[in-house]
């Protein structure tokens, strides 16, 4: 029996574009399937600047704008990263026709019952001060949040990529754009009505150091996933510490919910 063609979105986490995913894009692909990266905005090759956007909604724009282009009766499936949580999670708010499964992989999960400064609070809690070269600037005064942030090359080496080749991680330091981190406070707000018909699934990264196990585990007992899966020996970047396992995972999981 012949595999039909699904049709992968691909949501990069903070700092990162769609870069990031051009191992597994390459391999989806291979595989017969469509591909779609998206930078969302300030980000990646995105042409918008950081002090462009005024809200985390202008963050996110592009992956609207996409899933609104897409034509009636076409569903895809939605793969976040990271932040990229963040993004997906309104997406399935706003077009739950339009997507036939929703994959977290090392991802924030924000739900119903489980708000976005909830998620950032108790990942705060549980990794106090670990920033190390990671640059903040504050425009608004040191009181308020940071307006930008960006990941530094030892933070990067030691809490994202202490898994993955070396090569990847010197692509990192190179592609490297701020965030606005106030953004990462606000609110956003998903329904059982809509975000809850979608379904779920979470990809743990065992040795992530950012979103450590637990941490991830913690979302999933409050925000709870159709199924869970566990990348064995992941950092916080499996598209490049551990790409064929992820790939398998998703097309695993797009013969089961799609």
């Amino acid at each position: 029996m012949e595999k039909r063609e699904r049709h992968f979105v691909l949501v990069h986490g903070a700092c990162h574009g769609a870069w990031c995913w051009y191992k597994v894009a390459t391999l989806l692909r291979s595989a017969g399937h469509r591909v779609t990266a998206l930078d969302l905005a300030a980000a990646g090759a995105n042409g918008k600047r950081l002090d462009e956007l005024n809200s985390i909604s202008d963050y996110y724009e592009p992956l609207i704008e996409f899933m609104t282009s897409l034509v009636t009766g076409e569903k895809v499936i939605l793969v976040a990263h990271s932040l990229g949580g963040v993004s997906v999670s309104v997406a399935m708010e706003r077009f739950p026709q339009k997507i036939s499964v929703a994959v977290f992989v090392a991802a924030l999960m924000p739900g119903p019952d489980l708000n976005l400064p909830t998620v950032i609070q108790e990942l705060h809690q549980r990794s106090p001060g670990a920033s190390m070269d990671t640059q903040y600037t504050f425009d608004r005064g040191p009181n308020n949040p940071p307006t930008s942030v960006i990941f530094g090359p030892e933070y990067l080496a030691a809490m994202l990529y202490q898994l993955s080749p070396p090569e990847d991680l010197m692509l990192a330091t190179m592609l490297m754009r701020p965030i606005n981190g106030e953004n990462l406070l606000k609110k956003i707000t998903v329904t059982k009505e809509k975000y809850g018909t979608i379904r779920r699934v979470y990809i743990v990264c065992d040795k992530d150091n950012v979103l450590e196990e637990d941490f991830q585990r913690w979302m999933i007992k409050n925000n709870l996933t159709d199924e869970v899966k566990v990348i064995l020996g992941s950092d916080h970047m499996p598209m490049f510490c551990k790409p064929l396992e992820l790939c398998a995972y998703l097309q695993e999981i797009v013969e089961s919910y799609s």
